[in-house]
């Protein structure tokens, strides 16, 4: 009211005021991802299917064996799962929520990747030892390389030219020519040899040795060693940055994470990640790194460039995966133990607030989830 040629507020109008401005303020809260979550439930051995949108568990569907890993095609529109005991690949209608094809690869499998250029899927086997391609129209394996050892695990490069594989206490690196369909050549790079990228251009791999504590750095061009890096952790987990300019290591050591640098091939920083830091995701918008923490049940929000924890999040028992939805608006967190999918938002992170984070929901999708693929509809 007007009163001297001023104007009073009452106490009713300041409340409502500042209202309107925290709400101003807050983030807005999230309305769902137009897709579904396909988790790969490895006691249940099925794929428990989360509506993205409600939040809630559509349905199970039976794989007749454990699956270890999930991946979408969107091109496609097509899920598939590996069961590596039974050597199969299963494909996944996501309309009708049922297994559509399926086809027996090998004895035993042990990982899978889509091929960059699209329409093919490659598998590693080690029962036999090598790696098998699928034609995805005809569902078919159409391509098979073989091995000089059994495989730990393998990356391809961003134009789906070559293959980098790991054979675990074998310590050796073998390279293939996914192309002419040929091994081009190994070489040992240490004591043991797991996780394994390839940096953006291609022109360098990075291998752990958990044994050796080491990250060797390999030329596949020449198939020979570069140099070894020596970190605080047995390199178990890789994990780029959005713009691949750095590379984040956990594993057993330390409860850290070791911050690499792929182009000058040196050891950048080690940064405090909660304990017992493991599997890793990056969040583009906002950039956060999410790295799951098995022994706390939480997960730990780092901001990359400060390399300060921003958010610290309980979530569940044994939480030992995470992903990103594909808007960038949801990281989903499995955890093993306790049979769920935990949900946060990384537009709700809050700096400098204790804890930073909050859960935002949990929905329950049956024994030991191990992995999960999200697909829009």
């Amino acid at each position: 009211m007007p009163y001297n040629n001023l104007v009073v507020i009452t106490r009713r109008q300041m409340v409502a005021a500042a209202a309107l401005g925290l709400a101003g303020c807050r983030p807005r809260r999230g309305s769902g991802f137009p897709g579904y979550a396909f988790v790969a439930d490895e006691e249940a051995q099925s794929l428990a299917v989360v509506n993205l949108t409600t939040f809630a568990l559509e349905r199970h569907i039976p794989l007749g064996a454990s699956p270890t890993s999930v991946v979408a095609d969107p091109g496609r529109a097509a899920v598939y799962a590996l069961t590596p005991l039974t050597g199969t690949l299963h494909e996944i209608d996501p309309k009708r929520m049922a297994v559509r094809r399926k086809i027996r690869l090998a004895q035993r499998l042990a990982a899978m990747r889509l091929a960059p250029e699209g329409g093919g899927l490659w598998v590693s086997s080690s029962e036999p030892q090598e790696m098998v391609r699928v034609a995805l129209e005809r569902f078919q394996a159409d391509v098979r390389v073989p091995l000089p050892a059994a495989p730990a695990e393998f990356d391809l490069t961003a134009d789906g030219r070559l293959c980098a594989v790991t054979h675990g206490a074998e310590g050796l690196v073998s390279f293939l020519d996914l192309k002419a369909g040929r091994m081009l050549g190994s070489v040992r790079a240490g004591e043991t040899t797991g996780v394994v990228r390839f940096r953006g251009d291609g022109k360098v791999v990075l291998v752990g040795d958990p044994a050796g504590r080491v990250v060797v750095v390999l030329d596949p061009a020449t198939q020979r060693v570069v140099t070894s890096l020596q970190v605080a952790v047995r390199p178990a987990h890789f994990c780029f940055k959005p713009d691949g300019g750095e590379m984040f290591v956990t594993g057993e050591g330390v409860d850290a994470v070791v911050i690499l640098n792929p182009y000058n091939a040196e050891v950048a920083e080690t940064a405090l990640a909660g304990r017992a830091p493991g599997a890793m995701a990056f969040s583009r918008s906002p950039e956060y790194l999410f790295v799951t923490n098995p022994p706390s049940g939480d997960v730990t929000i780092l901001d990359p460039e400060t390399r300060r924890v921003v958010g610290v999040v309980a979530v569940g028992t044994e939480p030992s995966y995470v992903t990103i939805t594909p808007d960038d608006e949801y990281a989903l967190i499995l955890n093993r133990r306790s049979g769920t999918m935990a949900v946060v938002r990384p537009a709700a992170v809050v700096r400098g607030r204790a804890r930073g984070a909050p859960l935002y929901t949990t929905i329950p999708v049956g024994p030991k989830p191990v992995a999960a693929a999200v697909l829009a509809v």
